[in-house]
């Protein structure tokens, strides 16, 4: 059984950091990646990182604040978020494919996890 787990998400002042965790069960995977829906708007891409754990692509938003890192002994991602600001407020999901590049897109992904809550307040 293939199931990817998210934790880290809370409550934080801007300008406070944060980081979230990601362990997969069952399978290891090529790509991971993050991504985020913000209350009454769609889920976007935040950040990937391929199979080498050296290749990575941001999103314009969080370019220069986040990091994505991967750790392959504990089979799971990582993401940093530092200096954050109220419009990172959102549910952050963790996704991972088979494929081992980059994935900006939703659809290359093949498992999820259920989200966990990254709250900013000013």
């Amino acid at each position: 059984q293939v199931r990817l787990t998210e934790s880290g998400g809370r409550s934080v002042q801007a300008g406070d950091s944060l980081r979230l965790s990601c362990v997969a069960s069952g399978r290891t995977f090529g790509t991971w990646g993050w991504f985020r829906q913000a209350p009454g708007k769609e889920r976007e891409f935040v950040a990937t990182v391929s199979w080498s754990g050296s290749v990575k692509e941001y999103a314009d938003s969080v370019k220069g604040r986040f990091i994505i890192g991967r750790d392959y002994a504990a089979n799971s991602q990582y993401l940093q978020m530092n200096s954050l600001k109220s419009e990172d407020t959102a549910v952050y999901y963790c996704a991972a494919s088979r494929q081992t590049g980059i994935g900006v897109q939703a659809e290359v992904y093949d498992y999820w996890g259920q989200g966990t809550q990254v709250t900013v307040a000013s």
